[in-house]
């Protein structure tokens, strides 16, 4: 990775592709210190934080704590993620955006772009409603606001719903002028920049240790453990990006055909089909689901008072809890195979090859070649949801067991599995992009 970049800044056309795509970046995280008017920030910054298992969690993590500190760019590119999503969505369900997609040409898709702006500006206007609400009940009845009003009320969710569309245009930017895909990079971005209070708050946690304060610590702070951890990390790093570039390739053989006096195929070839075809979306969306019940309990007073039906309801579903962790892993089984079927259609796959005289050796062209596909994509989509639910429970599995040794210290983690499938998924897609810009740029060289 480090050579390949070495080699990029060496081309001046890539050079400055690195240097927009940094400078975009430091914009970002410029926009996202800038706090918005009239919010009490330091209030809510600790009740964010400290509402673990809610969706706030999320989005504070997507966003690199720019979410808990009430920015500019709070709600970050989640109304754009949201956004594509629905209308990839939708483009299945509805017809007429599905030959818009597939017969429009770049018109088309020119007219999609146009829409997925435009639903990005409603989700971002809805969930800046949404958070500004929050921020004006507040917890236990105290508000976070500094200022009561209609003005300072236009004045937040203005500014929340324009720093989401800048950081959508930003995206599109760095998609276009500089390295890889924009929306990735500055979740990627956000992401990362949670990393330095994290090994803070582990040097903290040492230094408590070392001086006695914290004698709960004693096990879980052993250097030996912290090793430990460190060796953890890095295996889950190497097993996710082992994941991420497995694939299972289907041997295809196209048939030869004499088209005048040339004589077409005869090659063989092979359909690849990634373990992980559906990449962190699974878990972005059981997520979301698994904390609605901690999310709607941070708008009812009562939650918080014991014996309460909604307190005990909550406890049930802790983050931390079993109840929560079947439910979440259901979710992502359940989501996986629910988009690998959106984004592979095994009918459609036969047919394509068997217009182009291909077939896959063993099967007759036509449904028995899609029902192979299908019991392969069954297979597959298990293995990868397997993969995405154990990285994802692993931050919770390993808090667990520091509770059972009798620690007080990393309850929960900065990182979650989410964040890692996505910091590494990103930086190895960036990689293959400077790559293959690398490599079209010697065969140019070759050409002239």
């Amino acid at each position: 990775m480090i050579q390949t970049i070495r080699n990029a800044w060496k081309v001046p056309e890539l050079r400055g592709k690195l240097m927009f795509t940094v400078f975009a970046l430091l914009i970002f995280r410029v926009g996202a210190a800038v706090p918005v008017p009239f919010i009490d920030t330091q209030m809510l910054s600790q009740y964010i934080t400290s509402q673990s298992a809610s969706i706030f969690s999320l989005l504070n993590v997507m966003s690199g704590d720019a979410f808990a500190q009430a920015t500019v760019f709070a709600l970050s590119i989640q109304p754009y993620i949201n956004s594509s999503i629905i209308i990839q969505l939708l483009t299945i369900a509805i017809p007429a955006l599905e030959r818009l997609q597939k017969e429009g040409g770049e018109e088309g898709k020119k007219k999609i772009t146009a829409i997925t702006r435009y639903a990005t500006v409603a989700i971002a206007l809805l969930q800046a409603f949404g958070y500004y609400t929050m921020i004006r009940v507040g917890s236990n009845g105290t508000s976070f606001l500094s200022a009561q009003g209609v003005w300072p009320a236009i004045v937040i969710i203005a500014a929340f719903v324009a720093g989401s569309a800048f950081v959508m245009w930003l995206g599109e930017q760095i998609t276009e002028f500089g390295i890889g895909n924009g929306i990735s990079i500055i979740l990627f971005a956000g992401i990362i920049a949670r990393v330095p209070s994290m090994v803070y708050g582990i040097y903290a946690g040492v230094l408590n240790w070392m001086n006695g304060s914290d004698p709960k610590s004693v096990m879980v702070l052993h250097p030996a453990f912290i090793l430990l951890i460190v060796a953890g990390m890095l295996l889950l790093v190497a097993f996710i990006v082992f994941m991420d570039n497995s694939e299972r390739r289907i041997p295809v053989q196209y048939a030869k055909r004499v088209v005048g006096r040339k004589m077409y195929g005869g090659q063989s070839s092979h359909l690849p089909i990634k373990v992980n075809m559906s990449g962190v979306l699974p878990i972005i969306f059981a997520q979301s689901i698994a904390s609605i019940p901690a999310t709607i309990g941070m708008f009812v007073p009562s939650a918080t008072q014991e014996g309460t039906g909604w307190n005990t309801f909550l406890t049930i579903f802790d983050s931390r809890g079993w109840v929560y962790s079947i439910v979440y892993f259901l979710l992502i089984v359940l989501f996986s195979y629910f988009y690998n079927t959106i984004q592979f259609n095994p009918v459609e796959v036969a047919n394509n090859l068997k217009k182009n005289g291909g077939f896959v050796p063993g099967f007759r062209p036509g449904k028995p070649t899609s029902d192979f596909l299908s019991k392969v994509i069954s297979r597959i989509t298990m293995f990868g949801a397997l993969y995405l639910a154990v990285v994802a429970l692993l931050p919770t599995i390993v808090g667990n067991i520091m509770l059972l040794a009798g620690s007080s210290a990393g309850t929960s983690l900065a990182i979650g599995g989410t964040s890692v499938i996505i910091v590494v998924g990103v930086a190895l897609e960036t990689v293959k992009a400077l790559e293959a810009q690398l490599m079209m740029r010697h065969y140019k060289g070759f050409l002239e």
